[in-house]
């Protein structure tokens, strides 16, 4: 026996799309309304967010500002790890390179 997939309009995803994002339905609600699965409706959602995403909004000043202090900030924090890892392998065992070049 085969099974027949059912077949959607683009007119019938809109409308389903729209009811959840514009109303105040949850997928499911809208799902069970227009008698479909919710996985369904809740892929053609996804998808038409991915699909109509606004773009990215330019960063304003302070923001920049914060960002720019973030990145140097990490670039610091990478010089450090990479300085610690350093000694870490120079001296595995952990004793001071002094008291090793004493013995």
């Amino acid at each position: 026996m085969t099974r027949h997939r059912r077949q959607f309009s683009p007119e019938f995803k809109e409308e389903a799309v729209r009811m959840v994002l514009e109303g105040d339905h949850t997928v499911a609600a809208v799902a069970r309304e227009f008698g479909i699965n919710a996985g369904t409706l809740g892929s053609w959602v996804t998808r038409h967010r991915v699909v109509h995403s606004p773009d990215e909004q330019p960063v304003s000043g302070p923001e920049r500002t914060r960002i720019r202090e973030l990145e140097r900030e990490n670039a610091e924090l990478r010089e450090k790890l990479a300085f610690l890892n350093l000694r870490t392998v120079r001296n595995p065992l952990g004793t001071s390179l002094q008291k090793a070049a004493r013995a």
